[in-house]
């Protein structure tokens, strides 16, 4: 097990570093100068040129590279240009919003997603196998920000459950989780659609196995037989989808964000590039990306702990 961990984590620090230098080249080779950009069209080519020095533009790429990781590595993410304010607390701010509303839509789906994966599953070619399979599909297909304006013209207009829009902030944690409940459950009925697709042709490709077999000799029913014996062979793809499902709800979530007026991490990056605050995009971006890095490597430790005919590998 611990060279397998070992193995991962060196894979997840190359990952990293490969990862920063497209980062930063891409949004660096980005047609249009900031400089020009902050200053408008009207500022003389002294004072684009003087912003530009400033900003450390005026340097070659690999300098501007090699100097962007070494504050990075000492934990300084740098100031943005538009907001004169400190990335790293910009960051940190927005992931309050971010993370639990990615977290929370998550743990949602998989609670909808398991129960009716299993229950498909346990009834393969019955009417409820086909409610279940045509609910699905209709999940997936359904665009969660249209979804999203229904909810809140549903639980905020009509009803009066639930806030429209905005965050209140952690400082009042009760009013903060009811802000997040409606954009938690637009995210993640798609994800729950696909997330019960996923179990339930994982269940029933594990139906054919030696091992359920000679469980449902010994008598157990076949909802028995599932739950015990095939849910956790099952696993490993499902985890798999899980792990993506998390990255797209942290990164993705822009379009919702959007919706609710909610200040996350995706809509900080869509400010910054209107504004071409590349600094921000870079920061911001390698933040998520590790965080996608950091969750597939969770999600391998976890295959180790499903399958430990993994940790051989």
């Amino acid at each position: 097990m611990l060279r397998y961990l070992i193995r991962r984590t060196i894979s997840m620090g190359l990952s990293l570093l490969v990862a920063s230098a497209l980062i930063f080249s891409i949004v660096e080779l980005v047609p249009g100068d900031p400089a020009s950009f902050m200053l408008g069209t009207g500022a003389q080519p002294e004072t684009v040129a003087a912003l530009r020095q400033q900003m450390g533009l005026d340097q070659p790429l690999p300098l501007r590279y090699a100097a962007w990781m070494g504050a990075l590595l000492q934990g300084d993410f740098g100031d943005s240009f538009t907001y004169k304010t400190p990335i790293a607390a910009m960051i940190l701010d927005r992931m309050q919003v971010s993370l639990p509303l990615a977290l929370m839509a998550l743990m949602l789906a998989a609670c909808i997603a398991f129960p009716v994966g299993i229950y498909a599953a346990a009834r393969r070619g019955r009417a409820g196998d086909a409610i279940v399979t045509g609910g699905t599909q209709l999940g997936i297909a359904l665009p969660n920000f249209w979804f999203a304006m229904l909810l809140v013209l549903l639980f905020a207009v009509k009803l009066r459950w639930l806030p429209a829009g905005g965050f209140a902030g952690w400082g009042q944690p009760l009013a903060a989780l009811r802000s997040l409940i409606l954009p938690a459950i637009a995210l993640a009925l798609p994800q729950a659609a696909i997330l019960a697709r996923v179990l339930r042709s994982a269940l029933i490709e594990t139906q054919g196995q030696d091992y359920v077999r000679t469980a449902r000799a010994k008598g157990l029913s076949e909802g028995q037989t599932l739950r015990r014996h095939a849910l956790r062979n099952a696993l490993i793809p499902v985890l798999t989808i899980m792990g993506m499902q998390f990255s797209f709800l942290l990164a993705g979530a822009i379009i919702i964000e959007n919706v609710f007026y909610l200040p996350g991490l995706g809509r900080l990056i869509f400010q910054a590039i209107s504004q071409r605050d590349l600094i921000v995009v870079q920061s911001a971006v390698l933040v998520l990306v590790a965080a996608v890095i950091a969750v597939t490597f969770l999600v391998d430790l976890a295959y180790a702990v499903v399958d430990p005919r993994l940790r051989a590998r």
